[in-house]
């Protein structure tokens, strides 16, 4: 298993949060401008992982939460019977290792799918300030509940929904993510291999590739590699929706 590289390697000077252009997604925005200073004191920035690399392994030791500031990542557990299974794809701006707070070692196995720039958050560092800033406490629980509130959102989707809902909930939720980070939500490259979205949502990589092609001849979206272009929003809404009704009679 391949594993962390340590953290004292080459990587760029320190930046400000202050100037960061994640600062509206991230933990900065929890705190008042006066107390920054104090959590970038804790915070270490600039660590670069090529794509493949091991940001931790599940059941290493927990020590630290991981920030994306640029590229993606990919979490994904080891069943009992050896085989992998994704869990999630984080973005910037997003937090990676919250599902292990509760744990004394990782609850998962997070990878670069690309050559990807974390910033690191020493867990045992930043309870101490959370201890200290009431303001960065409630964004860490809110953070938390979120994360519990995705996996609700995944059993759903895996347990009931058709291939059809599962890739149109997925675009979608690419979609909003990357219009949260004032990037085109319409028009976008897929972080993530098609096996790795096959495995993600539970299908065959061929049912995938069957799904994004009668989309693709639907008009809905227009698709080239990893390049994604949603050319009907309301038509991949309309399909989610469907699926709620169902759900709730």
């Amino acid at each position: 298993m391949a594993q962390a590289i340590p953290f004292r390697q080459a990587f760029p000077l320190k930046a400000s949060c202050h100037q960061c252009s994640l600062s509206n997604l991230c933990l900065p925005l929890a705190i008042a401008e006066n107390d920054l200073d104090r959590l970038e004191d804790i915070v270490q920035q600039g660590r670069i992982f090529s794509r493949g690399e091991h940001i931790f392994d599940q059941s290493a030791p927990f020590r630290s939460c991981f920030a994306v500031k640029s590229g993606s990542i990919k979490t994904s557990i080891i069943t009992e019977g050896g085989e992998e299974q994704v869990t999630g794809f984080f973005m910037p701006g997003e937090l990676v290792g919250l599902d292990s707070m509760s744990s004394e070692n990782y609850a998962c196995t997070a990878k670069a799918l690309e050559r990807t720039s974390v910033c690191e958050f020493p867990v045992d560092k930043l309870e101490e300030l959370t201890g200290k800033l009431p303001d960065l406490q409630h964004h860490m629980f809110h953070l938390m509940s979120q994360e519990i509130q995705n996996s609700h959102q995944l059993a759903m989707l895996l347990s009931k929904n058709t291939a059809e809902e599962r890739i149109a909930a997925l675009l979608l939720s690419l979609s909003s993510r990357f219009q949260r980070r004032r990037m085109s939500p319409t028009n976008f490259s897929l972080p993530m291999a098609r096996n790795d979205i096959a495995n993600f949502l539970g299908l065959a990589v061929e049912t995938v590739s069957r799904v994004f092609t009668r989309f693709q001849n639907q008009g809905i979206i227009k698709a080239r590699g990893r390049e994604v272009e949603l050319l009907d929003v309301e038509a991949l809404q309309l399909v989610t929706r469907e699926f709620s009704r169902q759900s709730n009679p």
